[in-house]
């Protein structure tokens, strides 16, 4: 139902966007070429497209399932990890310049993470199976995001196009599937008027957060953008000790002090 809502908040303004760039190419004005490339770049980009709503359908779903088994506190900091996948598809696919150093304390924040899951005991089976599949998630979605960024490095695309494509994609596929496998089952969801103030409020949470992060990315590095965008972690935490009740244990502790610190030699690295 995100999706539907954040199709609801964008389609709109994908249109004015639209009409904008029309009117720009009747009148005249300068950059026609980038404002031609932007209206209809899309239709030179569609298997990229498909990608990335098909990526960006299974990350949600693994984030909610992956979250709900490893617990708010873990799970966050899994999700951390994304930077150092987003460093190495950067790389691969931007050609944005890594360092050995920045490779270096990548491994150590993965460290660190290992410290806080395993609580000190470095055995692995402490990954249980929530922590699997976010692991997956953070792999696969700096893949997609990689793609996005090329697109908008080459004025092929705009924020509003990106945002309206993979949430069309992400609906036509999720709401398909859940009523594949759900035919009746859960349907009472969608009959409690309370629920649609979780939709409403998740559709514009996400929906203007994948704006922010598109118009980040379209100024910065998406490495640098993703380190910036880590720092939600420590917020998690907080939030997930206070109102989840989730325990923050000493090893919690150690760990997210070595990613930390690791984040910030990165970005250090980064800014020279």
């Amino acid at each position: 139902m995100a999706n539907l809502i954040e199709l609801f908040i964008f389609f709109p303004l994908f249109m004015v966007e639209r009409k904008k760039f029309n009117d720009s190419l009747t009148m005249g004005l300068e950059n026609l070429e980038v404002i031609n490339s932007q209206l209809h770049g899309w239709k030179n980009n569609k298997k990229i497209l498909l990608v990335i709503g098909v990526i960006f359908t299974v990350v949600p779903a693994f984030n909610f399932l992956g979250l709900e088994l490893a617990g708010a506190i873990n799970g966050s900091l899994v999700l951390k990890t994304r930077i150092l996948f987003t460093l190495l598809f950067g790389f691969i696919i931007l050609k944005e310049k890594v360092t050995k150093l920045q490779m270096l304390f990548s491994f150590v924040l993965f460290f660190g993470l290992t410290i806080a899951i395993t609580q000190g005991s470095f055995n692995l089976l402490e990954f249980n199976f929530g922590i699997i599949i976010l692991l997956i998630n953070v792999i696969i979605s700096p893949i997609g995001h990689s793609f996005a960024k090329s697109l908008l490095d080459r004025s092929e695309i705009t924020s509003f196009q990106i945002i309206v494509i993979r949430n069309l994609i992400s609906f036509i596929i999720l709401f398909s599937t859940y009523f594949l496998f759900f035919p009746l089952e859960n349907i009472k969801l969608f009959l409690d008027p309370i629920n649609y103030f979780w939709f409403i409020l998740m559709g514009f949470n996400y929906g203007f957060g994948l704006l922010f992060w598109y118009k980040t990315i379209s100024y910065l590095e998406i490495g640098k953008a993703m380190i910036i965008m880590s720092f939600t972690t420590i917020v998690t935490t907080i939030l997930a000790s206070a109102f989840l009740g989730e325990y923050f244990t000493y090893f919690h502790i150690i760990g997210m002090i070595i990613m930390i610190f690791s984040t910030i030699i990165i970005i250090k690295q980064k800014k020279e």
